[in-house]
């Protein structure tokens, strides 16, 4: 089993697809390495790629925000994305570019072990939870694969462009806050019975 340092140096030296030609840094992702919830996009923006760091645009402060509006700190989370490296233009990931990279993703699940990941956006809940998902009608419930319980919702770069969906992803919010609570109680009951 890697450590994520040694996943990070693996990460940082990829050339598995095209995006690596083009890359100023690799977003390898950061966080609480044992967090219980995560945060997935779908790749690194122009802001994203100059710091080498995940959301850290607008689109990045307005999740900032969020994780804050339900009482938790992005330090608390661990935030990633499907491609570690910048599409040109800020485009969509292709398939096989993400193909490319989805291996990085499943070694940092394995090594945080969350027991909730947050899909920003239709490409990553369409990687991670179901190729045929449709974020407008399934964003908000939740899928468990395993023992990690996904739930889709919208990327914050759509909530900017679209300021009346806010309120739903408030709400899906409130609901991953809630199952993290929930969960955290199983939990205590389960060792009490030990």
């Amino acid at each position: 089993m890697y450590t994520m340092d040694e996943l990070k140096r693996f990460c940082q030296r990829c050339r598995k697809c095209r995006l690596a030609q083009t890359r100023t840094n690799v977003v390898f992702g950061e966080g609480n390495e044992q967090a219980q919830l995560m945060f997935v996009g779908e790749g690194p923006g122009y802001n994203e790629d100059m710091q080498g760091r995940p959301f850290v645009g607008k689109a990045g402060q307005l999740l900032d925000k969020m994780i804050g509006a339900i009482n938790m700190d992005r330090k608390d989370v661990y935030i990633a994305n499907i491609v570690k490296c910048r599409p040109p233009e800020n485009r969509n990931p292709t398939e096989d570019e993400s193909g490319a990279c989805i291996d990085y993703l499943r070694w940092q699940v394995r090594l945080i072990q969350p027991k909730i990941i947050v899909c920003l956006g239709s490409v990553s809940a369409k990687k991670l939870i179901d190729p045929e998902l449709s974020i407008s009608r399934q964003r908000g419930s939740f899928v468990k694969k395993g023992d990690i319980y996904f739930m889709p919702t919208f990327h914050p770069s759509y909530l900017l462009r679209n300021e009346s969906a806010k309120k739903e992803a408030w709400e899906d919010f409130k609901n991953v806050a809630a199952k993290l609570k929930e969960l955290n109680s199983l939990d205590k009951e389960a060792n009490k019975a030990w």
